[in-house]
């Protein structure tokens, strides 16, 4: 099964032209950041970061310069805080 998920995110890759993927808030996308986890530790893990991409890779996050460091981070729709090395570069601009 760990091949299957494999074998569906890479004909997305050859299939699905990339300037036509959805635009992704984290800095890996979503389909790499899958295929990592799943090929590495496995199809339940894989699955697992699926669900939590697919969830949290939409709109309800907003993003703000931490008074602390000056750094921008990111807080997700469930109060997760994201930081700079975590979000897509062109979020942070």
């Amino acid at each position: 099964m760990k091949i299957s998920l494999l074998l569906l995110i890479r004909f997305y890759w050859a299939v699905i032209p990339k300037g036509k993927w959805r635009k992704c808030i984290f800095r890996t996308s979503c389909s790499q950041y899958v295929y990592q986890i799943t090929k590495t530790e496995g199809l339940c893990k894989g699955l697992l970061a699926l669900k939590y991409r697919f969830q949290h890779c939409r709109g309800g996050f907003h993003i703000f310069e931490n008074p602390i460091d000056g750094r921008k981070n990111m807080i997700l729709s469930n109060a997760q805080i994201l930081t700079e090395e975590e979000i897509a570069e062109r979020l942070i601009r």
